[in-house]
């Protein structure tokens, strides 16, 4: 029975069968940015032709969505990370319809759940919400 250097059968090397799935998951990653930026300028695009609409709405809900970010460090033991937080506000209009923006936590921390007044957006962008007494 034929053997290679590494004692295995046939002169198979594992490292041989991960270098081949190398490009393959590449392309995976770069189909998955690529998706994802052109996602991005799409919607960017689309918003820029929408007109700039105001109608009177409530805040009825807030979230917020925090992600972790980091890897490790294994030649120091040393595990480095970073978090980032989306913030998101739902509105109600009139018509009793709800829309879900996602914007700027200056903006998210002066509003409260409850507050009335004017919302400004451009298709699905945040652009402003009076609050009115």
């Amino acid at each position: 029975m034929m053997t290679d250097n590494m004692g295995m059968p046939g002169g198979f090397f594992a490292g041989d069968f991960l270098f081949q799935l190398f490009p393959i998951f590449f392309i995976i990653v770069l189909g998955i940015i690529l998706f994802s930026f052109f996602r991005g300028i799409k919607e960017w695009s689309s918003n820029n032709q929408q007109p700039k609409l105001s109608v009177a709405a409530i805040l009825v809900a807030k979230r917020t969505r925090v992600r972790r970010h980091g890897g490790a460090h294994h030649h120091d033991h040393h595990h480095h990370s970073h978090t980032s937080t989306d913030y998101f506000c739902t509105f109600e209009v009139e018509s009793g319809d709800r829309m879900e923006f996602m914007m700027k936590e200056g903006a998210f921390g002066l509003l409260a759940e409850g507050d009335k007044g004017k919302l400004t957006f451009q298709g699905t962008r945040f652009l402003d919400f009076e609050r009115r007494a």
